[in-house]
This record gives structure tokens, C-alpha cells and sequence, in this order.
């Protein structure tokens, strides 16, 4: 079995978290055989996330046990209600209204960090850059760039804004307004790797062992969290017809339906996946 996707050895570790918040270290290791990683790699890794704080350490080598603390297990669950959207637009089911909202700011050098932190949190939301500290969204972005910005003490410096009519550049259409406004062509490439690990996934589960099903089960999972993470999630009405991240979703989707089946152990991370696609399944 071969594995094309680069996963840091924090992600696997942090990928086998079971429902009970710890790690089986016999796994830890078979998996990260599989992926090419060694035993010493593995080591030092659990050795920095214990020094931090993020993991208790029980035992020696492969009969040992990780256990994930609080702060730990309060950060590994993915954004779900992310993944719902994602896929009810994928479905037809969440049309958009036609509304940009708008979120524009002035922080000045003095405030660096702040600003810069306000800047990363916008980005992070799917926010695309108009001109200086001006940006927009396509979905209901407030509550969270307003909380931001208080956490980072410049609520004061903010300003938001929606409306139906945007012009960039002498730029209406909406379509060709998304295709200047966020990097398509990179977001297809990443989506265009996320299809082929799934199909590869797909073709390699009904022979694979137990191993070999952790192993593609995290690879998928860190292809889909890499394809994902700068995905603003633009309606179907502003992407290019037959856009391929529709296509790798759906080809992930089945991947977590066919794991969630396979006598998998119960991992966190895959049983929030398949419970998501389960969820959107019952609505159609």
C-alpha cells in the first residue's frame, strides 16, 4: 500500500485519539510504520506533546497508553458545523442569499499583533481581500470577526458591512467576481489530491487489514483537513460548473461510510466524519 500524503507525526497522533480520549501506542506505531515514519520519530514526538501538556504518558513502548488531556481534547474536534454546510451545499441544500458581508479594518503599527491577529481570523473565516484591510465574505461572518476583535482588544477599529451589489476592479458577475477574489485554481488542486487519496482509498479498503485501514483512514483525513483548511466555501452559485471539490467530497463521503464500517476502533476523529455524513444523509 502506498501512501502519497505528507503527515506530520503530530497529525497521526493526534489522528488516533480514541472516544475515551486516548492513544493505543502498538497502533501509534503500526500506523506510523505504514506511513514511513520510525519508532524514534514517534518517540520524540510523544515525548514534546507530553512536555507541553497535551498528552499523559502510561507505560513503556507499545503496551504504553496516551491519554489526551482537557485543553487537548477541547481543540481536536474538528468545526462541525463547517462540515454540515459544506456538504448541504454540496447538496443543493443551502443556496446562497445573494449577500457579501463585508468586514474592513485600521489598526495601527502600534497594535502589530493585535491586527495581525485580526487579519488571520478574517483569513481564517474565508474572508478574501478587496484592497487595504478590507474584506468579504459569502456567508454570516459577524458574531465570530466581532468576537475576534474584542478577544484582541480593537472591537473599536472594526467595521462590518453587507450588501447585494459588489463591484471590484468594474467586476459584477459573481462568478467572476469569486474567480478574482479567492484562488480558485489553487483551492481545484488541492480538492483534485483529495479525489485521488479518496479514490485510492476506495479502491485499496475492500483488501486492506486492520493497519492498513487506520492508515488510510488518517491519510484521507489529513488530505481532507489540507484541502479544507483555505476553503472559504463558496455556494455553487459563485464556483465553476462541475467544481471537483463537489466531486472529492462526495468521493470522501463514501470513504467514511466504508470505514465507519470497517471495525475500525473507535477513533474521535472518524466518528465525528461519519457522523456528519450521516447526518446530512437522513435529511436527503
Amino acid at each position: 500500500m502506498t501512501i502519497a500524503t505528507e503527515i506530520p507525526t503530530r497529525t497521526l497522533v493526534e489522528s488516533l485519539v480514541r472516544e475515551d480520549a486516548t492513544i493505543d501506542a502498538g497502533e501509534l506505531y503500526d500506523v506510523a510504520a505504514a506511513l514511513g515514519m520510525s519508532d524514534q520519530q514517534v518517540r520524540l514526538c510523544i515525548k514534546r506533546l507530553v512536555a507541553e501538556g497535551q498528552f499523559t504518558h502510561e507505560g513503556r513502548g507499545r503496551k504504553a497508553v496516551l491519554r489526551a488531556t482537557a485543553d487537548t481534547r477541547g481543540v481536536l474536534e474538528p468545526d462541525l458545523e463547517y462540515l454540515r454546510l459544506m456538504y448541504a451545499q454540496d447538496r443543493g441544500q443551502a443556496g446562497w442569499d445573494g449577500v457579501w458581508h463585508l468586514a474592513a479594518f485600521a489598526v495601527p503599527e502600534s497594535q502589530r499583533t493585535a491586527r495581525d491577529g485580526l487579519r488571520d481570523a478574517i483569513v481564517g473565516l474565508g474572508g478574501a481581500p478587496i484592497q487595504g484591510g478590507l474584506y468579504v465574505s459569502v456567508h454570516a461572518w459577524e458574531d465570530r470577526i466581532r468576537s475576534a476583535a474584542a478577544g484582541l482588544g480593537v472591537a473599536g477599529q472594526l467595521t462590518t458591512a453587507t450588501t447585494g451589489d459588489l463591484e471590484v476592479g468594474g467586476v459584477t458577475a459573481v462568478r467572476a467576481l469569486a474567480a478574482r477574489l479567492w484562488p480558485l485554481e489553487r483551492l481545484a488542486a488541492g480538492h483534485e489530491r483529495l479525489l485521488a487519496s479518496a479514490e485510492h482509498t476506495l479502491r485499496t479498503l475492500p483488501s486492506a487489514d486492520p493497519t492498513e485501514c487506520l492508515t488510510l483512514a488518517v491519510a484521507l483525513a489529513a488530505e481532507f483537513s489540507r484541502a479544507l483548511e483555505p476553503d472559504p466555501l463558496l455556494p455553487p452559485e459563485l464556483l465553476p460548473r462541475h467544481w471537483v471539490g463537489t466531486t472529492a467530497r462526495k468521493a470522501v463521503a463514501e470513504c467514511w461510510v466504508a470505514l465507519d464500517s470497517a471495525a475500525l476502533p473507535p477513533i474521535r476523529l472518524f466518528r465525528w466524519y461519519a457522523g456528519v455524513v450521516a447526518d446530512i444523509t437522513a435529511t436527503t
